[in-house]
Protein backbone atom coordinates (compact mmCIF):
# COMPACT_ATOMS: atom_id res chain seq x y z
CA UNK A 1 0.00 0.00 0.00
CA UNK A 2 1.17 3.25 -0.76
CA UNK A 3 0.49 6.73 0.82
CA UNK A 4 -2.31 7.28 -1.37
CA UNK A 5 -4.25 4.47 -0.75
CA UNK A 6 -3.10 5.12 3.31
CA UNK A 7 -4.53 8.63 3.13
CA UNK A 8 -7.97 7.37 1.11
CA UNK A 9 -8.35 4.79 4.56
CA UNK A 10 -7.32 7.60 6.80
CA UNK A 11 -10.05 9.93 5.47
CA UNK A 12 -12.94 7.13 5.96
CA UNK A 13 -11.67 6.07 9.49
CA UNK A 14 -11.31 9.57 10.61
CA UNK A 15 -15.12 10.46 9.22
CA UNK A 16 -17.10 8.07 11.00
CA UNK A 17 -20.61 8.83 12.50
CA UNK A 18 -21.62 8.77 16.25
CA UNK A 19 -24.23 6.16 17.13
CA UNK A 20 -26.56 8.91 17.67
CA UNK A 21 -26.18 10.58 14.29
CA UNK A 22 -26.86 7.24 12.89
CA UNK A 23 -29.76 6.89 14.71
CA UNK A 24 -31.30 9.99 13.84
CA UNK A 25 -30.47 9.82 10.16
CA UNK A 26 -31.00 6.55 10.03
CA UNK A 27 -34.83 7.08 10.85
CA UNK A 28 -35.28 9.77 8.76
CA UNK A 29 -34.10 7.16 5.61
CA UNK A 30 -36.53 5.01 6.70
CA UNK A 31 -39.56 8.02 6.19
CA UNK A 32 -38.03 8.17 2.95
CA UNK A 33 -38.22 4.60 2.04
CA UNK A 34 -42.12 4.57 3.27
CA UNK A 35 -42.54 7.23 0.84
CA UNK A 36 -41.01 4.98 -1.88
CA UNK A 37 -43.32 1.81 -0.26
CA UNK A 38 -46.46 4.42 -1.06
CA UNK A 39 -45.68 5.47 -4.40
CA UNK A 40 -45.09 1.94 -5.69
CA UNK A 41 -41.10 2.10 -5.50
CA UNK A 42 -39.09 -0.79 -3.84
CA UNK A 43 -38.91 0.68 -0.40
CA UNK A 44 -35.34 2.40 -0.55
CA UNK A 45 -34.84 5.74 0.65
CA UNK A 46 -31.29 7.44 1.21
CA UNK A 47 -30.27 10.82 2.67
CA UNK A 48 -26.71 12.76 2.07
CA UNK A 49 -25.92 14.76 5.38
CA UNK A 50 -22.95 16.86 4.98
CA UNK A 51 -22.02 19.02 8.13
CA UNK A 52 -25.04 17.95 9.91
CA UNK A 53 -27.19 19.41 7.21
CA UNK A 54 -29.25 16.98 5.30
CA UNK A 55 -27.91 18.14 1.67
CA UNK A 56 -29.86 15.50 -0.45
CA UNK A 57 -32.55 12.29 -0.06
CA UNK A 58 -33.53 10.50 -2.48
CA UNK A 59 -36.23 7.54 -3.09
CA UNK A 60 -36.18 4.77 -5.64
CA UNK A 61 -38.45 6.13 -8.60
CA UNK A 62 -37.45 3.55 -10.90
CA UNK A 63 -41.36 2.58 -11.36
CA UNK A 64 -42.43 6.12 -11.58
CA UNK A 65 -39.77 7.16 -14.28
CA UNK A 66 -39.59 3.98 -16.21
CA UNK A 67 -35.67 4.23 -15.60
CA UNK A 68 -34.32 1.24 -14.06
CA UNK A 69 -31.15 3.67 -13.35
CA UNK A 70 -33.01 5.84 -11.33
CA UNK A 71 -32.37 4.27 -7.58
CA UNK A 72 -32.14 6.74 -4.51
CA UNK A 73 -28.65 7.02 -4.24
CA UNK A 74 -28.36 8.43 -7.79
CA UNK A 75 -31.29 10.54 -7.54
CA UNK A 76 -29.84 12.05 -4.38
CA UNK A 77 -26.22 12.64 -5.93
CA UNK A 78 -28.19 13.94 -8.24
CA UNK A 79 -29.85 16.34 -5.46
CA UNK A 80 -26.23 16.61 -3.59
CA UNK A 81 -24.93 17.87 -6.80
CA UNK A 82 -27.93 20.57 -7.57
CA UNK A 83 -27.29 21.52 -3.86
CA UNK A 84 -23.93 22.48 -4.60
CA UNK A 85 -24.43 24.51 -7.71
CA UNK A 86 -26.95 26.71 -5.55
CA UNK A 87 -25.32 27.21 -2.71
CA UNK A 88 -21.93 27.75 -5.07
CA UNK A 89 -19.79 25.26 -3.44
CA UNK A 90 -17.63 22.50 -5.08
CA UNK A 91 -18.94 18.75 -5.32
CA UNK A 92 -15.81 16.90 -4.75
CA UNK A 93 -15.19 18.72 -1.69
CA UNK A 94 -18.06 18.79 -0.26
CA UNK A 95 -19.00 14.88 -1.50
CA UNK A 96 -15.35 13.99 0.44
CA UNK A 97 -17.47 15.36 3.88
CA UNK A 98 -20.66 14.14 3.03
CA UNK A 99 -22.30 10.43 4.65
CA UNK A 100 -25.00 8.30 3.12
CA UNK A 101 -27.64 6.76 5.13
CA UNK A 102 -29.64 4.02 2.96
CA UNK A 103 -32.01 1.50 4.28
CA UNK A 104 -30.89 -1.03 2.12
CA UNK A 105 -27.23 -1.45 0.66
CA UNK A 106 -26.23 -0.35 -2.45
CA UNK A 107 -26.54 -1.87 -5.76
CA UNK A 108 -22.69 -2.64 -7.18
CA UNK A 109 -24.26 0.34 -9.80
CA UNK A 110 -24.82 2.74 -6.90
CA UNK A 111 -21.84 1.73 -4.53
CA UNK A 112 -19.85 2.17 -8.09
CA UNK A 113 -21.31 5.82 -8.16
CA UNK A 114 -20.29 6.46 -5.02
CA UNK A 115 -17.09 5.60 -5.38
CA UNK A 116 -16.79 8.01 -8.41
CA UNK A 117 -18.20 11.15 -5.99
CA UNK A 118 -15.55 10.12 -3.40
CA UNK A 119 -18.26 9.63 -0.31
CA UNK A 120 -15.80 8.69 2.86
CA UNK A 121 -19.03 6.39 4.74
CA UNK A 122 -21.81 4.57 3.94
CA UNK A 123 -24.22 3.77 6.93
CA UNK A 124 -26.79 0.99 5.31
CA UNK A 125 -29.59 -1.50 6.80
CA UNK A 126 -30.18 -4.59 5.25
CA UNK A 127 -27.83 -6.50 2.81
CA UNK A 128 -28.65 -6.70 -0.76
CA UNK A 129 -28.02 -10.36 -1.47
CA UNK A 130 -28.74 -9.95 -5.33
CA UNK A 131 -26.79 -6.86 -6.29
CA UNK A 132 -25.12 -5.39 -2.90
CA UNK A 133 -22.07 -3.46 -3.96
CA UNK A 134 -20.83 -3.35 -0.35
CA UNK A 135 -19.53 -7.22 -0.13
CA UNK A 136 -22.37 -9.09 -0.63
CA UNK A 137 -22.00 -9.79 -4.45
CA UNK A 138 -19.20 -7.68 -5.17
CA UNK A 139 -17.01 -5.04 -2.80
CA UNK A 140 -16.65 -2.27 -4.75
CA UNK A 141 -16.70 -0.12 -1.73
CA UNK A 142 -13.15 -0.85 -1.00
CA UNK A 143 -12.02 -2.61 -4.41
CA UNK A 144 -9.14 -0.56 -4.97
CA UNK A 145 -9.57 -0.39 -8.90
CA UNK A 146 -7.38 2.66 -10.85
CA UNK A 147 -9.06 5.25 -12.11
CA UNK A 148 -12.49 4.74 -10.21
CA UNK A 149 -12.91 7.29 -7.08
CA UNK A 150 -11.90 6.00 -3.70
CA UNK A 151 -13.05 3.61 -1.24
CA UNK A 152 -15.68 4.09 1.09
CA UNK A 153 -16.37 2.71 4.59
CA UNK A 154 -19.37 0.53 5.29
CA UNK A 155 -21.35 0.61 8.55
CA UNK A 156 -24.24 -1.93 7.95
CA UNK A 157 -26.86 -3.82 9.52
CA UNK A 158 -28.88 -0.48 11.59
CA UNK A 159 -32.79 -1.65 11.40
CA UNK A 160 -31.78 -4.42 9.20
CA UNK A 161 -34.81 -6.64 10.19
CA UNK A 162 -37.35 -3.59 9.17
CA UNK A 163 -35.56 -2.93 5.95
CA UNK A 164 -36.19 -6.61 4.99
CA UNK A 165 -39.83 -6.30 6.27
CA UNK A 166 -40.42 -3.04 4.50
CA UNK A 167 -39.02 -5.21 1.39
CA UNK A 168 -41.23 -8.36 1.82
CA UNK A 169 -43.97 -6.19 1.81
CA UNK A 170 -43.27 -3.93 -1.53
CA UNK A 171 -42.78 -7.91 -2.84
CA UNK A 172 -46.26 -9.62 -1.90
CA UNK A 173 -47.91 -6.34 -3.88
CA UNK A 174 -48.36 -6.81 -7.24
CA UNK A 175 -46.59 -4.75 -10.18
CA UNK A 176 -48.45 -2.66 -12.29
CA UNK A 177 -45.65 -2.43 -14.33
CA UNK A 178 -44.75 -5.70 -15.20
CA UNK A 179 -45.50 -6.89 -18.65
CA UNK A 180 -48.80 -8.53 -19.30
CA UNK A 181 -48.14 -12.31 -19.96
CA UNK A 182 -48.59 -13.41 -23.40
CA UNK A 183 -50.78 -16.63 -23.99
CA UNK A 184 -48.93 -19.45 -26.80
CA UNK A 185 -50.98 -20.09 -30.09
CA UNK A 186 -51.33 -24.00 -30.10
Amino acid sequence: MGGAEESKSASAESFCPSDAEIQKWMGAAFDVAKDALENGEVPVGCLMVYKDEVVAKGRNEVNETKNATRHAELVALDQLRDWCRRNDLDVTHVCKQTALYVTVEPCIMCAAALCLFNIPVVVYGCRNERFGGCGSVLEVSSAHLPQTGTTFKCVSGHRAEEAVEMLKTFYKQENPNAPKPKTRKE
